[in-house]
């Protein structure tokens, strides 16, 4: 599995960024992808996660209103549109992925536990900065 995110960079309180992450090394839909965060000095926290099965997504109370995850199977391509920034949002974002077991859990359920506790494959960051 590899993992290419991009779209990070500069950006006043109130701006827009999108970034994307290219997703490669499934075979099938029973993956997740999410977007992890890091700001210096702070642990690492689960922004935004997606399923391939069925678009289930999760997202941490600190965005929920102003992110939204989606994915393009076709460019196998998952994108956090990031708006109303805050400078509180500036950190190195990572995508990751995993897969996501078959079985009678619901796919909310798999993206949650695993957009809280991290997922196997990670891409390298990107710095987000938004300046007050």
């Amino acid at each position: 599995v590899q993992l290419q995110a991009s779209g990070g960079g500069l950006v006043q309180a109130g701006g827009s960024l999108r970034l994307s992450c290219a997703a490669s090394g499934f075979t099938s839909d029973d993956y997740a992808i999410g977007w992890f965060r890091q700001a210096p000095g702070k642990g690492r926290e689960g922004v935004s996660c997606i399923s391939g099965r069925d678009g289930s997504t999760y997202y941490a109370d600190s965005v929920k209103g102003r992110f939204t995850v989606s994915s393009d199977a076709a460019k196998n391509t998952v994108y956090l549109q990031m708006n109303s920034l805050k400078p509180e949002d500036t950190a190195v974002y990572y995508c990751a992925a995993d897969f996501l077991q078959r079985g009678p859990i619901p796919s909310y359920t798999l993206v949650t536990r695993l957009c809280y506790y991290g997922m196997d494959y990670w891409g390298k960051g990107t710095q987000v900065t938004v300046s007050s």
